[in-house]
């Protein structure tokens, strides 16, 4: 099995520091990346979970490190980051307002923590959240 190139899952930040230009690169995995996207779409209220759900293929669910499931990182010519996040979201919520919400935090989020430009954030919203409530026994002799 190919492994991937280690340029394909890390970006080099440019402009840290003056100090890190003269000690060398600093380069932030996807991997960290596809974290601080999680953490952030779940900070949103309304947000259930990040990740397919059951309809996220058993391969990928075992495929990929917890931080990532449900995010895909990448970067354009430019260097700028391009974020896919797939979603469910609790029932009652605006669905447009949430997406927009977890759009305007990722982005935030992403370029605050490192330095560089998030050029798209993508939401896929793979369902809804029902709570159960609690089932109630029937027939139960109360004497």
């Amino acid at each position: 099995m190919e492994q991937p190139n280690s340029s394909d899952n890390e970006s080099t930040v440019p402009f840290v520091s003056e100090e890190s230009s003269t000690l060398g690169e600093i380069r932030i995995n996807h991997s960290v990346v596809a974290n601080i996207v999680r953490i952030a779409t779940l900070s949103v209220p309304g947000v259930h979970s990040v990740g397919g759900g059951r309809f996220e293929g058993i391969t990928e669910m075992f495929a990929k490190r917890e931080g990532e499931r449900g995010v895909r990182v990448s970067e354009d010519e430019g260097g700028t980051y391009e974020i896919d996040i797939r979603v469910i979201l609790d029932f009652g919520v605006e669905l447009a307002r949430t997406g927009g919400q977890i759009q305007q935090t990722v982005r935030e989020e992403v370029s605050k923590m490192t330095s560089k430009d998030v050029a798209r954030v993508d939401i896929t919203i793979d369902g809804v959240h029902v709570p159960e409530e609690p089932k109630q026994e029937s027939g139960q002799w109360t004497g």
